[in-house]
């Protein structure tokens, strides 16, 4: 076990730095996923409460076990994409999709055939569906700047500035807290949501259909497996840790099934996160497990009075939550582009999953990304042959 002569100011700061990626962006997408799906106050509340929580429980546990900064949390991708398909299913009906991902990933986990699953599905086919389904935030985030100037331009300038000199704070917090500050020193702050009542976290009933299990569950899986569950297992490995790979995926498939008894997507080992509390930056490496505790405490308070920032931050004016999701995702647009276009022999496959992704359509009761995998996995594998 642990104890607290490990803790110091280095781990400490890479925790808390981590914990407010989590907490800063994210949940704006998860509400914005949950209007589209046409979710009551609770259900939103629920969803945000089980991500954070049991994924502040992950990252507790798991470090305090493996003395590895594994940090656990929820999939930021996974809730862009369930914002195209909320809309298409039942709440129970999503409840059940979100249990049948964990039951994926704990097969996958069990069987140790992460590496071979990830190598079926091209990468570069899994970034331009992904690219595709969050083009329309970039867009919007675009469009909000120019309606909030000041406050948009601004913290794009922040946004810049961390990016160019100062490698310590993610620049995306850099913006997200700038635009925050100068959100509440121009506009008005809207205090309602301090008035909430009490939301007691409950089980949720689920129910399970092929399509749903075929249409979000799969590619919900494969978008965390893929995309957290592989970039934090990544980190930790190039920060040299042995990660136990197939029990943390295991372990993320227990927790999503939990979650989503819970109403979250997932819990998950995450990817940019660990990457941080796993860094050089984060003080000598056999302490280092204390900034993943670090920002699992964060989480995990967050979660717990979700049902007081929910209603908070659904209170937000549009155009400013269309800045905050705009940072949120511009880290995982820009890798999603990068990735998709960077083999020249597969330019066919993307261009079409990212097509098909960003056209939001819906054919024979499928959505547009899976429409995106299939056929770009179809082109890559059978004409350009990848």
């Amino acid at each position: 076990m642990g104890t607290l002569k490990d803790l110091n100011y280095k781990n400490s700061f890479a925790g808390i730095i981590s914990g407010l990626l989590a907490i800063t962006g994210p949940p704006a997408l998860i509400l914005q996923a949950a209007s589209n799906g046409g979710f009551t106050n609770t259900q939103t509340i629920m969803w945000v409460f089980s991500v954070y929580t049991f994924g502040g429980i992950f990252s507790i546990l798991a470090p305090l076990y493996y003395r590895m900064p594994i940090v656990g949390a929820h999939s930021i991708t996974g809730v862009a994409f369930l914002a195209t398909v909320t809309a298409q299913f039942t709440y129970q009906g999503l409840i059940g999709a979100y249990i049948l991902a964990g039951v994926l990933m704990l097969i996958v986990g069990s069987l140790g055939i992460f590496s071979k699953l990830m190598s079926f599905v091209p990468k570069q086919i899994i970034a331009s569906m992904l690219a595709g389904m969050i083009v329309s935030y970039m867009i919007n985030y675009v469009t909000a700047i120019t309606r909030l100037p000041l406050i948009g331009g601004l913290s794009l300038l922040v946004y810049f500035v961390f990016s160019r000199w100062d490698k310590r704070i993610p620049p995306v917090i850099a913006g997200i807290l700038t635009a925050i500050v100068l959100f509440i020193a121009t506009e008005t702050l809207s205090v309602g949501g301090f008035a909430a009542p009490l939301v007691f976290p409950s089980v949720q009933v689920p129910e399970f259909g092929f399509l749903a299990f075929f249409s979000v569950s799969i590619p919900l899986a494969l978008v965390v497996l893929s995309n957290d569950a592989a970039v934090g297992l990544g980190a930790l490995e190039q920060n040299d840790y042995h990660p136990p790979i197939n029990r943390l995926i295991t372990l993320s498939g227990i927790f999503t099934i939990i979650a989503g008894f819970f109403g979250g997507q997932s819990t998950n080992v995450a990817g940019m996160m660990s990457a941080i509390c796993s860094n050089q930056d984060a003080g000598p490496k056999e302490k280092r497990y204390w900034a993943a505790i670090v920002s699992g405490i964060i989480l995990v308070i967050f979660g717990v009075f979700s049902w007081k920032l929910v209603p908070f931050i659904q209170g937000l004016p549009q155009t400013f939550t269309s800045i905050l999701l705009g940072f949120a995702l511009l880290g995982v647009f820009g890798n999603s582009l990068n990735v998709s276009f960077s083999k020249t022999k597969m330019k066919i496959s993307t261009t079409f999953a990212f097509v098909i992704a960003a056209s939001n359509i819906t054919f024979l009761n499928i959505s547009s990304p899976i429409w995106s995998l299939l056929i770009g996995t179809l082109i890559a594998r059978g004409i350009e042959k990848s």
